[in-house]
């Protein structure tokens, strides 16, 4: 599994990259493939502030739902809208087509972000 080394992660599988004070989100390869084929992904939070841990959207899969949990403190300022045509993107492209949300940063990031080692280590791939 792939698992860049630029990117930070959740325990709740999401990723996220950030640049200055954006942060592009998604969901982890470990999670898309756990997850099968993606259906859905309803995020209606853009303007919103969401606190790190609360829920900023959902991804369906053929057999389940899942919850997206913000993995930082910010407003949601954007959602792929490519995602509503082609929601297979995430599981084809996790980390590049297949992001989910761009969020302007408020505060600190959470000390509990994971790097590519330590997530690598929870899921129990390499």
């Amino acid at each position: 599994m792939n698992f860049p080394q630029e990117l930070k992660y959740t325990k709740d599988h999401e990723w996220v990259k950030i640049d200055g004070d954006i942060a592009t989100i998604g969901i982890t390869e470990f999670a898309q493939s756990e997850l099968g084929d993606i259906v859905y992904v309803e995020v209606e939070t853009v303007g919103e502030t969401i606190e790190a841990g609360e829920v900023f959207g959902t991804v369906e899969a053929v057999k389940t739902v899942s919850d997206l949990f913000m993995p930082l403190s910010g407003e949601v300022i954007e959602f792929n809208e490519e995602l509503e045509g082609s929601p297979e993107l995430v599981n084809e492209s996790p980390y590049e087509s297949g992001w989910m949300v761009k969020v302007k940063i408020s505060g600190d990031l959470p000390e509990d972000l994971l790097s590519a080692e330590e997530y690598t280590e929870l899921v129990g791939k390499d």
